[in-house]
């Protein structure tokens, strides 16, 4: 596990202002954006956890997700900006921490399902949130080890 230092403090920051400007700025919904952030260029850089790589700007990772794939006003179920927020400083935490992309986190942890457990975790620890998410999910700390993964799924196929 990497520690939580300034890089990753940038980091988280600015993906939570960038999920809650999304309720502010974009017409479409928030899972629209979601989605679209999931396929971005964008979030392959943020998954470098490298703060140098980005401008931290909010806005300008916005208009790089518009432009890669266009203005959207579908949907209108937008999440409120204090859930957003959270859950985007929620998720590149344990993408820092943990040393893993984005797409196996939405995966492991189906962001609606997150989204309705803001009003219990945001106001605990971000330690106590990943180790209660491991365990609602019915998984473990493993899940994050690339080596414990791949020797898994040789398991699993040679069944």
């Amino acid at each position: 596990m990497r520690e939580f230092d300034l890089n990753g403090l940038r980091m988280a920051e600015y993906q939570a202002q960038l999920f809650e400007l999304s309720a502010i700025e974009l017409d479409c919904s928030s899972s629209i954006f979601i989605r679209r952030f999931l396929h971005s260029d964008l979030l392959k850089t943020l998954d470098t956890n490298d703060s140098s790589r980005i401008s931290l700007d909010p806005n300008e990772g916005l208009y790089t997700i518009e432009e890669q794939f266009g203005k959207s006003n579908y949907g209108s179920n937008k999440y409120s900006r204090e859930v957003l927020f959270w859950m985007g400083y929620l998720y590149r935490y344990i993408s820092y921490t943990r040393d893993v992309e984005t797409h196996l986190l939405f995966k492991l942890f189906d962001y609606k399902k997150v989204k309705n457990l803001y009003f219990v975790y945001h106001t605990q620890s971000l330690e106590w949130c990943v180790e209660n998410l491991l365990e609602l999910f019915g998984l473990s700390e493993n899940i994050f080890d690339r080596n414990w993964r791949l020797k898994e799924s040789i398991k699993i196929q040679n069944k």
